[in-house]
């Protein structure tokens, strides 16, 4: 009867929370049971190289260091991307600590605005059950899915940009239809700022050329002065150009290597990796966005309702959004998957769209594509991990659970991203490596030489050449160091060590001041 009674107990203690749950507002309820879903995977698999490690590890240099001004890589000034990601992270960081949901918790933030825009554009001016049926569709697209769950900066500009298009357009409508827009005009401003902030101009090139477009088309030039109220551009700078304005400051040759190198010179050259032919997000949408890409030939087949001018403006909107992003990401040599996810949302919406007038399917087979849509999220996950054999992970619990206090560890011929988050290490690490030859490819040691020029003194100390390792491996009685497995092999100084861990490409190894090959003495 005790244990009936506790039972009871617990179940009672329950019931009034899921009540509240349900007694929300449905945007409400809808966005906290998509965050479940999305941070639900989110702590499965290790950190992903080199993106993951890369900026996770620059967020926890801001932590340990105190300096949140400047992003910093191994202690070096770290440009390639501004700081909004590596403060949102450094904040989740100091809160849950080093553990990869936290890492990706940035991601995550990034997800709910780009799905949350979309979400109420279509609710306010379309249809609840559209909206309802977006969301579904977009959370379980497996694109969207992987990329809530990456800790890199494409999802959170993805949201930022999906915002500024959903809010301007959202106030250009309801200017036309003489409701209050101001407020939604100043969001826009606003999320076009906090793009800038998250990954550089095209925070503000792409919501931009979206509404450019969309005002051409839709003839809506007399609005136009009206986009540029005053309040929304001063916004704008007022948000965006303070930290820009003040690496300038400290660092002379910041504006030429952020803006024209990391830029224009990315977008209009060919010498950087990843180069992929120009149709390549098209295959990257169609693919990725299983099992839901066939349903947009559902929308085509639609018959369009004409006499309603703004659900046409909507569908033309979302046709651009996907279209003039597309397009641009297509013009550069350099591709990567993630940056088209700023078109998921509109994708999604125009799916939805088709998905929900679908009337020879029953509510039970579109509900089953819905199970597939998430089986096929979670099971790419899991895919993902298993295939995962570079991380750091194992060698960092190695080392943190045999080395003794003061013994430093060293990176010969390579740099994993994620030994530090994972390390927790409070200094930057040596690096041992051929730093007095010319660094011409696109790679992390040309990323750590560029990052030293901002401030070399703090480079000498940590980018230390070949012919100076004795002396690093000799300064201390043990040194641990990460080294490719390929180089212990030909290595006559390390071809006799047994690596205390290694995965399929690295190795960890621990070496005394005694071993003979070094002749210390």
């Amino acid at each position: 009867m005790q244990r009936h009674s506790s039972n009871a107990d617990s179940n009672s203690t329950h019931l009034p929370l899921v009540r509240r749950l349900l007694s929300l507002p449905e945007p409400l309820l809808l966005g906290f049971l998509l965050l479940l879903w999305l941070v639900a995977t989110s702590w499965v698999r290790p950190l992903s190289l080199p993106d993951e490690g890369r900026y996770a590890g620059v967020a926890w240099e801001m932590v340990r260091s105190g300096d949140w001004l400047t992003p910093t890589l191994n202690g070096l000034p770290y440009f390639h991307k501004p700081p909004l990601f590596y403060w949102l992270t450094a904040v989740s960081l100091s809160l849950f600590g080093n553990i990869e949901w936290a890492a990706r918790l940035a991601s995550c933030v990034g997800a709910m605005l780009s799905a949350g825009a979309a979400y109420l554009l279509i609710r306010r001016w379309m249809s609840h059950s559209i909206s309802r049926w977006y969301l579904l569709i977009l959370a379980t697209t497996p694109l969207f899915y992987g990329g809530a769950q990456y800790a890199n900066h494409d999802m959170l500009v993805a949201g930022f940009i999906s915002m500024a298009i959903a809010l301007t357009a959202d106030a250009m409508l309801s200017l036309q239809a003489t409701q209050p827009w101001r407020v939604q005009l100043l969001g826009g401003w606003l999320c076009a700022a906090l793009g800038l902030l998250s990954k550089g101009l095209i925070g503000i090139v792409l919501p931009g050329g979206v509404l450019f477009f969309w005002i051409l088309l839709g003839n809506r030039w007399r609005l136009l002065p009206k986009l540029f109220w005053w309040p929304g551009p001063l916004l704008f700078l007022l948000v965006a150009s303070p930290w820009f304005l003040l690496m300038q400051q400290k660092f002379p040759d910041f504006f030429h290597y952020f803006f024209v190198y990391q830029h224009f010179q990315r977008f209009s050259q060919s010498a950087f990796n990843n180069a992929q032919p120009f149709w390549f997000y098209l295959a990257v949408i169609a693919l990725t966005s299983l099992p839901w890409t066939p349903w947009l030939i559902a929308r085509w087949r639609l018959k369009h309702d004409f006499h309603d001018a703004t659900t046409l403006s909507l569908r033309t909107l979302f046709w651009l959004w996907i279209g003039v992003i597309t397009v641009f990401f297509s013009i550069p040599t350099s591709k990567l998957v993630g940056y088209v996810l700023p078109v998921m949302p509109a994708l999604a919406a125009l799916i939805a769209e088709g998905l929900a007038n679908v009337t020879r399917f029953s509510w039970r087979w579109k509900f089953a594509l819905v199970a597939v849509a998430a089986a096929m999220c979670v099971g790419s996950i899991i895919a993902i991990t298993r295939a995962d054999d570079i991380t750091s992970k194992p060698l960092v619990a190695t080392y943190r659970q045999n080395a003794s206090p003061g013994e430093p560890l060293v990176f010969l011929l390579t740099y994993r991203f994620d030994v530090p988050f994972y390390a927790r290490l409070a200094e930057p690490i040596i690096i041992i490596d051929k730093w007095d030859q010319p660094i011409v490819k696109d790679s992390w040691s040309k990323e750590m030489a560029d990052a030293a020029k901002f401030r070399p003194s703090a480079g000498e100390k940590v980018l230390i050449n070949i012919p100076e390792m004795r002396k690093i491996l000799c300064a201390q009685p043990v040194t641990w160091v990460i080294l490719p497995t390929s180089y212990i092999a030909k290595s006559k100084e390390f071809n006799s060590l047994e690596p205390m861990a290694k995965n399929s490409l690295y190795a960890l190894v621990k070496i005394s001041s005694s071993f003979a090959p070094l002749n210390c003495q």
